[in-house]
């Protein structure tokens, strides 16, 4: 392994470690987590997150675990980029609110299982790109947002319909961004 990629991987694996420190500490200090969903709140962390499935699917189809790894700390860390906001909508808070309860709540099989189509569905989206499948890749991407257009609204109603027009702006953004960069790289080689 050549200088440059062992840099890749480390550097890579230590932002991985950096996104799960940040996701145990927001887990474990309540202190913590309630100042992230207060500043969450901020409707313009809705609209940015699902814009991070763009240099991920980049990274990965560079093959760059730095680069992927960066983008999953973008994304979880995002939440708390903008400021509290001081007019709040309150089906997004009612939304948020939702959110908070179901994390804290009892974790049977069944909400594993859930939890766990979101480190699948990272995995099956790098997996396309770093193949270099643009349609499997833009499939993923679809399934993502959808899934948690689905999950949102089935799960918290009428205030998990917020959710519906970020994830769709950010769903044809992403589509189109990707499938555009995907086209100039394919062109390039």
């Amino acid at each position: 392994m050549n200088n440059i990629r062992k840099c890749d991987v480390i550097i890579g694996g230590i932002f991985a470690l950096l996104t799960i420190v940040f996701l145990i500490m927001s887990s474990k200090n309540e202190v913590f987590f309630n100042w992230i969903f207060e500043r969450h709140q901020n409707i313009l962390s809705w609209y940015i997150r699902p814009l991070f499935l763009i240099p991920f699917a980049f990274f990965a189809y560079k093959r760059s675990w730095l680069g992927i790894f960066i983008t999953i700390f973008c994304i979880f860390t995002s939440m708390f980029w903008f400021n509290k906001p001081e007019i709040i909508n309150p089906q997004v808070k009612e939304f948020l609110e939702f959110e908070k309860e179901w994390l804290f709540s009892i974790w049977d099989y069944k909400k594993i299982l859930l939890a766990l189509t979101v480190p699948v569905s990272f995995s099956l989206l790098g997996l396309a790109f770093w193949k270099r499948s643009l349609w499997l890749g833009l499939s993923v991407v679809v399934l993502i947002a959808s899934g948690k257009i689905v999950w949102s609204i089935y799960n918290a109603s009428e205030s998990g319909k917020q959710i519906l027009i970020p994830a769709i702006i950010g769903l044809i953004f992403c589509i189109l961004l990707i499938y555009y960069g995907f086209r100039r790289l394919e062109n390039k080689k």
